[in-house]
């Protein structure tokens, strides 16, 4: 038996150096590990892994969504996942250790590792995650480790802003959460002093293995970032609902051009600090143009590279003026401000999505929600809800905001909460289909894809959730762009179809351009862009002062007459 003493380290959603728990314990490493064999593998049943089958054969199924049959994981975040794993290599390198990165379950992985005689594995340490898969991956690697001998430890998840261990102080019942988020933020408030503080800077880990068990199957890890990305893309080369996707526009530009990683993450947070951005945050957090019109941090923080508590930290460091590298931002040593208090706002309400799933389990993916809601959905399989779901897909509708929204997250794998929330009532409120179609393609194309936030904010949005108002609340999708994009620049950016057009009411609507008018507008090209102003999904009478949108022909899904709803705040998608 070898003199070793060898933890296993599987990281999944804590992808970062600082502020990890597990890293800060091992710095000290009081256990006594001789060596310690970080792992973050790829999982099978939530990203597709065929590209690095040696042979292309993959020994797994397709990972794909159950409902629309989507990847579960698209080009864009599989890039910014990626990016992400090989940033953690690169930072448990310089302290000594490093990363061996595998394909396949994490008991399995697991497994294959512990099975190494020589190592000595006496301890498997990973971190604790909501979610029904996630269960069920820590229940295979307890089991693993219970037929192998080996100590298994589940530690808290501690990148959001209220600490686990401290919330029993307030919520000891995980069913006491409240059905309504305003309560249970009064519960936490206030928020500048809920979050603990972030643990030191580490210097030195135990070292790696000399040697680790080669990857099971028939896989082969590229050792390089490029590589690994390329055998991620490689498999993803269709989507449903997509045969041929309409080009880049011309000029546009991602709102969401940034590389994962915790390096990336805290420069963007030094970025919103020292530029003033995170000041203007409530103002601007509706946005939908540009790089700054909200923090962007989700992505980061949606895999654990950066957290809540570090955040809080350093905004915390601003407002008291302690920390002179934000000097030059707007508010520096001023106190909290509207910005500020905004941010924290936000970052409890991905805490509480996160509870809500603690809560509620598999009542996150089932079609009635969490208030298992009496609402009936279209059937997706019908042949005209097959050609909605393309034409929202594809950006095809008519309605302006929704098929920029579409086209910008096809392209960037980004789009604005508020886009989010309209797109989300238009597919689930105003066509009444199946809303789990688009929390899947979500899941598959956002960059920044949470289990809870995205699922969570979908059942919101669609009235079977946490949303007291419920069915109530409808957003109107030409009333919000009139709101929040007053001028059409953030549709005609993504929408190049009328940008020959003028009026805003035309540009959110453009089958409200006479159709003698069409032609010259610029409104023409193929049968798909035809139907956007001939045969739109949606009509909506509007009234913007004493000017007046009105219907001309028969809209397939009727008019709202009036103002319509407005669907206010709303989920934040």
């Amino acid at each position: 038996m070898s003199d070793n003493k060898t933890l296993l380290y599987l990281l999944r959603r804590d992808l970062r150096v600082a502020d990890n728990p597990i890293l800060h314990a091992l710095s000290k490493n009081k256990q006594g590990f001789t060596h310690v064999i970080p792992v973050y593998a790829f999982q099978p049943h939530q990203i597709e892994v065929s590209g690095f089958a040696t042979n292309g054969n993959s020994p797994f199924e397709e990972a794909r969504s159950a409902v629309g049959s989507f990847w579960r994981c698209g080009s864009h975040r599989a890039k910014f996942l990626a990016e992400s794993v090989w940033d953690v290599k690169t930072g448990l390198e310089k302290l000594g250790s490093g990363l061996t990165i595998r394909v396949g379950p994490h008991g399995d992985i697991a497994k294959s590792i512990i099975e190494a005689e020589e190592l000595n594995v006496k301890g498997l340490w990973m971190t604790e995650e909501e979610g029904s898969e996630e269960k069920q991956e820590e229940r295979a690697v307890r089991q693993v480790c219970k037929d192998a001998g080996v100590d298994f430890r589940l530690w808290v998840d501690e990148k959001y802003l209220v600490d686990d261990r401290d919330l029993g102080k307030k919520l000891e019942d995980p069913q006491a959460l409240p059905d309504v988020f305003t309560s249970y933020r009064k519960m936490m408030e206030p928020l500048k002093e809920v979050s603990r503080d972030v643990l030191p800077d580490i210097k030195r880990l135990p070292p790696v293995p000399k040697s680790v068990p080669e990857q099971p199957w028939n896989f082969t890890i590229p050792d390089t970032l490029q590589a690994v990305i390329e055998a991620l893309h490689k498999p993803l080369k269709s989507i449903p609902y997509i045969d041929t996707p309409l080009p880049y526009p011309n000029g546009a530009k991602s709102a969401h051009p940034f590389i994962g990683g915790e390096i990336t993450g805290l420069e963007r947070l030094d970025h919103l600090l020292s530029s003033g951005a995170m000041s203007a945050y409530k103002d601007t957090r509706n946005g939908m143009l540009g790089m700054d019109f909200s923090s962007k941090l989700s992505a980061w923080l949606a895999l654990g590279c950066i957290t809540a508590r570090q955040v809080n930290t350093a905004l915390n460091e601003f407002e008291d003026g302690s920390n002179s590298k934000w000097s030059t931002g707007e508010g520096f040593g001023k106190g909290e401000n509207q910005g500020t208090t905004a941010m924290r706002f936000e970052l409890l309400w991905r805490d509480y999505m996160r509870l809500c799933t603690r809560k509620y389990g598999d009542k996150l993916f089932q079609p009635q929600g969490f208030r298992q809601a009496d609402a009936e959905w279209v059937r997706t399989e019908s042949p005209e809800s097959q050609e909605k779901i393309q034409r929202i897909i594809n950006g095809t509708t008519g309605m302006g905001m929704i098929d920029a929204s579409q086209r910008e997250l096809y392209h960037t794998g980004y789009t604005s909460n508020r886009a989010r929330q309209n797109v989300a009532s238009f597919l689930a409120k105003h066509l009444r289909l199946d809303w789990r179609i688009g929390a899947e393609y979500y899941e598959m194309m956002l960059v920044d894809y949470d289990v809870s936030s995205n699922w969570g904010n979908w059942q919101y949005v669609a009235g079977i959730g946490n949303d007291p108002r419920g069915e109530a609340r409808v957003f109107n999708p030409v009333k919000q762009s009139f709101d929040y994009d007053a001028n059409g620049e953030y549709v005609k950016m993504w929408v190049s179809e009328v940008r020959k057009l003028e009026e805003p009411a035309e540009i959110f609507q453009a089958w409200t351009v006479p159709e003698s008018e069409r032609k010259g507008k610029g409104l023409s090209g193929t049968p798909e862009q035809e139907a956007m102003w001939r045969n739109p999904l949606k009509r909506i009478e509007f009234t913007v002062g004493r000017r007046a949108q009105r219907r001309r022909g028969n809209g397939r899904g009727g008019a709202n007459r009036g103002r319509g709803n407005d669907g206010g705040r709303g989920g934040r998608g």
